[in-house]
């Protein structure tokens, strides 16, 4: 089976240096599910080519080499453009199975497409397209908001609106990059936004959403990076939760911007003594399945979802956003070593459901 990869991890992969993905722990998996995933690039692909010049594990090291072109291939690539996708749709032409096709979707279709689902609703907070409209008559109903990029990751450019017994304050990143942003306060009063904001949702597509109160640990909020995939059955399942903790005086957990990695027992157990892992869990579980097979409705061959999701203090959970490339490392810093192996193991295990599926074995 095949697993598409992007140029610098392909780059990483010959060069022998590590990376957030570890092809290791594909290849173990492989050893385990009886098939042999090989590495390679869009640029590698051709239509109705009959091998392709991927890298493969022999005698302990990686070497590339032409293989049989896969049947079933993982996405693990990001592809910006349409044309690639037009590219990689013409490659696949002669039947060949590729899931997770697209793996990044805008924010404000995900929440329109789980809004369909009336027993999601609740677990929902109020999203919309940010323009000063929307924005404005957010303010109205709530006192913090949250504005966001609608396509992104590890928390670049959100800022957050709090009313003020004045009025309003705003607090946003002064540096891009994947860096850890720099932070920066106003304050204005009434209804009319200031310049900032109308600049940045000018410049980019944002979105507008009701703030969720975060359960803290520590004085921190913290949120719950849930990977949910499908398996060797073929059916979704939950493989594990880890949650991630912001840094002192910001509301950002992810880990590029400084936040932590924490079992969910620990700080259930040091934190909320009165809510049950077990409950919490079994919460988190019933949505985080409910929201994979609504969006897997729609959205075709979605196989491998890293959801964050958010507790409050009295523990119930509230969808903040899908990943459809979940950072894995996640587990790792955690110290949660088999959930993070089985996060790699499940997409091999699934490869394998379908290459048996596709041949009628």
């Amino acid at each position: 089976m095949g697993i598409l990869i992007d140029d610098k991890l392909h780059r990483k992969i010959s060069s022998g240096k590590p990376d957030y993905e570890n092809v290791e722990l594909y290849v173990k998996a492989g050893i385990k599910h009886g098939v042999t995933p090989c590495f390679f690039r869009l640029s590698d692909l051709r239509p109705g080519q009959t091998t392709v010049k991927a890298y493969v594990k022999q005698d302990k090291r990686f070497v590339q080499k032409n293989v049989p072109a896969p049947r079933v291939i993982h996405n693990r690539a990001l592809f910006p453009s349409n044309s690639q996708y037009r590219r990689l749709s013409a490659c696949l032409s002669d039947g060949r199975l590729l899931f997770n096709r697209r793996n990044r979707y805008g924010k404000l279709l995900i929440h329109h497409l789980l809004w369909e689902d009336e027993s999601l609703r609740p677990h929902l907070p109020m999203t919309d397209r940010a323009v000063p409209s929307a924005i404005q008559s957010m303010m109205n109903q709530y006192d913090s908001l949250i504005i966001k990029p609608n396509s992104g990751s590890i928390g670049l450019g959100i800022m957050r609106m709090d009313r003020t017994r004045l009025g309003w304050k705003l607090t946003y990143p002064v540096s891009s990059g994947t860096a850890k942003q720099k932070w920066r306060t106003i304050e204005w009063r009434g209804n009319n936004l200031p310049a900032m904001i109308l600049k940045r949702i000018r410049s980019k597509s944002f979105i507008v959403q009701q703030f969720i109160p975060l359960a803290t640990y520590k004085g921190s909020p913290f949120d719950l990076r849930v990977s949910v995939q499908r398996t060797t059955d073929g059916l979704w399942d939950m493989t594990g939760i880890v949650a991630k903790v912001a840094p002192k005086h910001t509301f950002v957990t992810n880990m590029a911007q400084g936040g932590s990695t924490y079992r969910l027992q620990t700080i259930l157990h040091e934190q909320y003594p009165n809510l049950s892992l077990g409950v919490i869990e079994k919460r988190i579980y019933d949505l985080s399945m409910r929201i994979a097979l609504q969006l897997s409705k729609v959205l075709p061959n979605m196989a491998d979802l890293g959801l964050d999701i958010a507790i409050t203090s009295s523990g119930y959970p509230m969808f903040i956003e899908c990943n459809g490339r979940d950072q894995r490392y996640t587990f790792r810093e955690a110290g949660m070593a088999d959930v993070w192996a089985s996060t790699y193991d499940n997409p091999i295990g699934y490869a394998k459901y379908l290459l048996r599926n596709s041949s009628g074995v």
